[in-house]
């Protein structure tokens, strides 16, 4: 099968376009996108064989940012040359921060030495840079205060770096999924990108938003509006599915006339191939975008560095007990609120089991009770744990968490040998197994078994990212080796300033891919790669300027 490839010559290697219309569309798309970016004029784009080899004459783009999430959009913006500068009248609450800022004001905080800038700050994030960022933004939020940011913000085009954001949907990402009826847990104006706020957005749309949190339909629109109006469109390609991520290796007499980009790469492997020695160099990056026909379009395309934003939101937590796979089995909010919106739940008189114990179940608790289902609800830690995350809570703001968690300690079977007529509680229970029948067998921490009856099933112990193109499916580049990534047990390992892979080069990740779950935190990730690649592309600039090199790289 033929897929597009950012390649502009070997002539004998290609064969003429005569592909399908949505073919040529897709082809159309990244070459305007390529002319735009890099200033050529690119008149066709010729197709490769999977089979072809890439060559020597390789148009490689500086950065493939994968997901369109608010990670991907706002590291997006920074890479257009949007650049922060401490605003003339502001002075913030730190004041050691404050002299740091005064020493640099005419500088943007991207040109400025991060690890200088956080240090001694404090935050709900591990990430230094992320915790930097957010004070910028939000000066002393989780004091709760309202300080409106210390920075402004000016597009400086001379500073933007070539770069594509490729997503499965529009911009926003999972947003889009996410069950509209609840509320976020973040404040609206906690979830907003640099240089809109989404009061502003709201006002400008005539949208009423009654409360400081919002539901995730208004995120949504609000991010994908957001890509718009700040003109980073041309940057972004939806309905992209990416299949394969992976290093390309070449010949080191190749290496020998393209030293600038291994000058500019923070590290690469070398390995032993008889009496060939080979580098590790560029990243081939390979999926298809879905047609309206529904159809799908191969790519392929070569990046100097890729970019992971793709949250945690591909593969929902699974038990991995027997009967998980049943079709009465659910393991989304999304499948739950269809079964309700279709009437499946309708009449039914036995209970919906939900297995959890985090918001995303709260919120399952809330959607059951909100339609008159009785609820089973299955969790493995003590109510009193302080790890659960209704503790973290503020009962004002957060009422109908607390209404949850009251129940939850209040509706135990411990408490009333039988089950209440709307809601049952079972702390400290494992799910064993799920059984043809709809039934449930469960374990309670002292080992005695239980058999239910249940309508459906929901499971909600969290997600996972699904890296699976990626070799070895990511394990490699954890905190943990071998193990799978999670944004809590197993996030990425980077630098904490760069946001780079510490075990990939030229391989960045940000968000809940490093344990930054908030929007607010996850901003910080998008300031370290940018300044990062900043850096990097001054001193490619200034070698080409001497006359050191070429390389693959565009300029």
């Amino acid at each position: 099968m033929p897929v597009w490839c950012c390649r502009c010559s070997l002539a004998g290697h290609f064969r003429s376009y005569s592909g399908p219309e949505t073919e040529g569309q897709l082809l159309n798309s990244f070459v305007q996108y390529f002319g735009d970016s890099l200033g050529r004029k690119i008149k066709r784009m010729p197709l490769i064989e999977e089979t072809v080899l890439p060559g020597d004459s390789i148009l490689t783009l500086p950065v493939v940012i994968i997901g369109n999430g608010p990670s991907g959009i706002c590291l997006s913006y920074l890479l257009s040359g949007y650049r922060p500068y401490l605003s003339p009248e502001a002075i913030h609450p730190n004041p050691v921060l404050h002299t740091k800022l005064e020493e640099a004001r005419h500088l943007s905080i991207v040109d400025q030495d991060l690890e200088y800038l956080s240090e001694g700050l404090e935050g709900r994030s591990s990430n230094p840079v992320a915790v930097l960022f957010d004070t910028l933004l939000h000066p002393d939020a989780d004091f709760g205060y309202d300080y409106p940011p210390v920075l402004h913000w000016k597009l400086e085009q001379h500073n933007y770096i070539p770069h594509i954001v490729l997503g499965k949907g529009p911009p926003g990402g999972a947003w889009h999924a996410m069950e509209g009826s609840m509320l976020t847990i973040s404040f609206g104006d906690w979830m907003e990108l640099p240089g809109l706020t989404f009061k502003d957005w709201a006002a400008s749309k005539r949208r009423n938003i009654k409360s400081d949190r919002v539901i995730p339909e208004e995120i949504a629109c609000y991010y994908k509006h957001y890509v718009k109006v700040m003109g980073l469109q041309k940057n972004f390609r939806d309905n992209v599915y990416i299949t394969s991520v992976s290093r390309l290796y070449r010949g080191k007499d190749d290496e020998d006339r393209n030293q600038l980009n291994e000058n500019i790469s923070t590290r690469h492997l070398e390995m032993e191939d008889g009496q060939k020695s080979l580098i590790k160099r560029n990243w081939e990056v390979r999926g298809y975008q879905r047609a309206t026909d529904g159809s799908h379009v191969p790519f392929c395309l070569f990046a100097e560095n890729v970019a992971l934003a793709t949250g945690t939101f591909d593969s929902p937590g699974r038990l991995q007990v027997e009967g998980e796979d049943f079709p009465f089995v659910l393991h989304s909010m999304s499948d739950f609120g269809a079964a309700i919106s279709k009437g499946k739940l309708r009449g039914k008189t036995d209970p919906v089991l939900i297995v959890g114990a985090g918001l995303t179940a709260a919120d399952a608790v809330l959607c059951a009770y909100n339609n008159n289902i009785p609820v089973i609800h299955v969790f493995r830690r003590r109510v009193t744990d302080t790890s659960l995350i209704f503790k973290q809570l503020p009962k004002k703001l957060y009422p109908e968490y607390h209404k949850v968690y009251h129940m939850m300690c209040t509706q135990s079977h411990t408490v009333d040998s039988n089950l209440h007529s709307a809601y049952t509680s079972f702390p400290e229970h494992n799910v064993l197994s799920f059984k043809p029948e709809m039934k449930c067998v469960l374990q309670s921490a002292s080992g005695l078994k239980k058999i239910l009856k249940f309508s459906v099933a929901l499971v909600l112990i969290g997600s996972h990212p699904n890296l699976f193109f990626l070799k070895d499916q990511g394990h490699g580049i954890g905190h943990h080796s071998n193990q799978p990534i999670t944004c809590k047990g197993n996030p990425i390992e980077i630098d904490p300033y760069t946001y780079e892979c510490t075990k990939e080069a030229n391989l960045f990740a940000l968000g809940p891919l490093v344990g930054d779950n908030f929007v607010r935190f996850l901003k910080g990730g998008a300031l370290g790669i940018a300044r990062c690649l900043a850096i990097r592309q001054k001193k490619k600039h200034e070698l080409i300027e001497n006359g050191d090199g070429g390389g693959d790289g565009v300029p």
